[in-house]
């Protein structure tokens, strides 16, 4: 049995918490409503910009990694690769998350 929260309770949360602790947060690809997957960008007022998924770990749990980072002398590639993925999953949900340490809001 999957006991994951469906995907749009998730990002309403995230970004409930985001806001709620001064900073920014938006959708910014809106996936399937029940299992979608999340890919989380985030950012510190706009730079230092990553993107963290989360990926399979060898015990069985899905931990939240980062899997790519804007350069900042190429920012259109980055977007690319955003635009990319959701070519190849429509059932992705992006998701910005603006705010000093980020990390912390999805515990990675």
């Amino acid at each position: 049995m999957d006991s994951r929260l469906p995907a749009h309770l998730e990002v309403s949360a995230l970004i409930r918490r985001v806001n709620g602790e001064g900073g920014f947060a938006t959708v910014l690809a809106k996936g399937e409503q029940d299992a979608g997957t999340i890919l989380v960008v985030l950012s510190h007022n706009g730079s230092n910009v990553r993107l963290h998924e989360r990926m399979p770990e060898l015990d069985g749990t899905r931990r939240w990694r980062c899997s790519k980072t804007q350069d900042p002398e190429n920012p259109f590639e980055f977007q690319e690769y955003l635009d990319r993925r959701k070519r190849q999953d429509p059932d992705v949900w992006i998701v910005e998350l603006d705010g000093a340490d980020a990390e912390r809001f999805i515990g990675a």
